[in-house]
């Protein structure tokens, strides 16, 4: 019952998700929320005019493009929101990858399918499973078919600069 419960909060408090701003230098605030160093410059990549230029990387580009892209969404469902309106559970997968050449730039436009679920429900869900697992009367399948129904999907594009990273 109350899983039910909070599956139908879920369902009827799901998120509208807001662009971040990029009022500050994109660099700091990664370095500031992530304690990552990472070459970049430009804002969180909505659009191509927004993207996110990459100057250089040891990481391989389309590592690190999944990196920022997990970064920005993890700020967008979690770190931004109250308490009681934060997602857990965050995973990116690519989707799709297209390179765009306008003028003298070379773009990757990243289609990432994003799941999450609400933190609170994430964590009961994980109480759950660790008081149950292995005792009898815990149904290990209808368990992961309620954790499955509390997931959202979104499908999200995330644009990057990258032609300074493919020069020789």
């Amino acid at each position: 019952m109350q899983e039910q419960k909070l599956l139908t909060k879920l369902v009827f408090n799901m998120s509208h998700f807001e662009q971040l701003q990029c009022d500050n230098d994109l660099k700091e605030v990664i370095k500031s929320a992530f304690d990552s160093d990472i070459d970049l410059s430009g804002a969180w990549g909505y659009t191509q005019d927004l993207a996110t230029v990459i100057h250089s990387s040891e990481t391989p580009v389309t590592q690190l493009e999944h990196m920022l892209a997990s970064m920005r969404s993890y700020i967008e469902m979690n770190m931004t929101l109250p308490k009681e309106d934060r997602y857990g559970s965050i995973n990116l997968n690519e989707t799709r990858r297209e390179q765009e050449h306008i003028e003298n730039l070379i773009y990757d436009k990243v289609t990432y399918e994003i799941t999450a679920m609400r933190e609170d429900t994430y964590n009961t869900f994980i109480s759950e499973y660790k008081e149950g697992l292995g005792k009898e009367g815990f149904d290990i399948t209808e368990h992961f078919n309620q954790r499955k129904k509390a997931t959202i999907t979104r499908t999200e594009d995330y644009w990057f600069e990258v032609h300074q990273t493919l020069e020789v």
